[in-house]
């Protein structure tokens, strides 16, 4: 039992209408406080700086971006296989398989961190970006490193919660978390009272620090829970969580290694287009935190009622999760067609780049839709255990972004390359809503 966030297989009873608002509502939240950090960053920097600095941190950012998706290598693998733990009423087994996850993401923080600050200068100059928006990358983007291990142990922490059906406690945490970084941000990088005037490298140790705290409270209740067992790792776990966390989580690497290649297109039309392409992206990602929010909700609901053996129960909590998320992304859909220039402005007042960035939003709306069905029945499958051969569609798709762009831009100009995202974000739901419909997850074991 956990005491405070839920009882381990508590999503396998009861109606569930209010089980699904329940356990997403939470991680939708959760999503809005993990996203907030680099959002954060990109309003304090774009205002107080400039835009070079914000296309930096932004193009730093896709950098973050690979990072991240390798710590939710962790995240993915450790919810699907702790959640089938505590559905079959094991949650010893699952205590122990968190606790080698711990030891497992902090080693692998470690490794990725050392590989980023020895590669950044050469994926800075690969991106094409010029002298100004390379010099403030390096700064944002070695400081933030310095802190990898403690973003990724805060990944393990986070599914461990959620695999016992709480996101209540972490999202406590991540919140009270971003509230501080809100008010350290500006104080670091404008060096406000007794604080240094940092910069962006303020920006970075601002994010790293609120971050790496989360982390270390988390393990603390998690341990008075008894949801880790840090004496006992479990790590013949280990190999499972990897097998199923990989897929999804090398996708992410690949579609931001892909978003680097594209900053070196939208190089070519100038900074203020970098800049909109990060803006754009960090705009995009209002309607992919409820998007993922509700993914990792489907993703706990599937392994635990699978099993517990109620197949029948996995798919009506996915039929449920996948309308109300489209009620959010909807709304943002609309938005973004309607009102962009409201949304670029939080950003700059930099007129060039309000204009690249009002484009990209336009464009982008419709991929909305289509990344709801992606995400949330990508987060279904992964729960079944069942995300091979997913993947391997969605990269393929993802990687069509690079001919497409290059095809379409010469064509259209920046136009053509807001278009290749859009197109292909589409194509992919498709892609996941034919896997889910298909069945073949039915019989992954786990």
């Amino acid at each position: 039992m956990t005491s405070g966030g839920g009882t381990a297989g508590a999503l396998t009873v009861g109606p569930l209408r209010p089980v699904v608002l329940k356990l997403a509502a939470p991680a939708v939240a959760m999503m809005a406080c993990n996203f907030s950090f680099n959002l954060i960053d990109t309003i304090w920097v774009g205002r107080l700086i400039g835009p070079a600095a914000l296309a930096a941190v932004s193009t730093a950012g896709f950098y973050v971006w690979v990072a991240l998706s390798l710590g939710e290598l962790v995240e993915i693998g450790l919810t699907a296989v702790a959640a089938r733990r505590h559905g079959e009423g094991d949650p010893e087994r699952a205590a122990r398989a968190a606790a080698a996850a711990v030891f497992f993401a902090l080693a692998a923080g470690a490794v990725v961190s050392v590989v980023g600050i020895a590669v950044m200068d050469g994926l800075l100059r690969l991106m094409g970006v010029p002298g100004e928006v390379a010099h403030y990358g390096h700064t944002y983007l070695g400081t933030w490193l310095l802190g990898g291990p403690l973003v990724f142990g805060f990944f393990a922490v986070e599914a461990t919660f959620r695999a016992a059906g709480d996101t209540r406690t972490p999202f406590l945490m991540l919140a009270g978390s971003v509230i501080v970084s809100i008010v350290l941000d500006p104080l670091l990088i404008a060096g406000v009272g007794p604080f240094p005037r940092l910069g962006v490298e303020g920006a970075a140790l601002a994010s790293v620090m609120v971050r790496g705290g989360g982390f270390l409270l988390g393990v603390v209740i998690a341990l008075r829970r008894g949801l880790i067992r840090i004496a006992a790792p479990d790590w013949r776990a280990l190999p499972t969580i990897v097998r199923i966390g990989a897929p999804l989580s090398l996708a992410g690497v690949l579609l931001s290694v892909i978003y680097m290649i594209l900053t070196r297109f939208t190089s070519q039309f100038g900074t203020p287009a970098l800049a909109a392409l990060g803006i754009g992206h960090k705009m995009e990602g209002l309607g992919f935190i409820a998007i993922s929010g509700f993914s990792l909700a489907a993703s706990a609901l599937v392994g635990q009622n699978l099993g517990a053996g109620q197949e029948t129960r996995a798919r009506e909590a996915v039929r449920l999760t996948v309308r109300y998320c489209l009620m959010v992304t909807v709304t943002t859909a609309v938005a973004f067609l309607l009102i962009p220039r409201v949304f670029v402005h939080l950003f700059t007042s930099d007129p060039a780049v309000i204009t690249d960035g009002v484009l990209y939003l336009r464009v982008i709306a419709f991929a909305q839709i289509g990344q709801s069905f992606e995400l949330i029945l990508e987060g279904a499958l992964a729960g079944a255990g069942y995300t091979f051969w997913p993947q391997i569609v969605s990269t393929t798709l993802t990687a069509s972004r690079i001919p497409l762009a290059a095809w379409w831009s010469r064509l259209a100009g920046l136009l053509g390359i807001w278009l290749a995202l859009s197109v292909t974000a589409i194509a992919r739901g498709v892609a996941m809503a034919l896997f889910w419909k298909g069945g073949a997850w039915r019989t992954t074991r786990v």
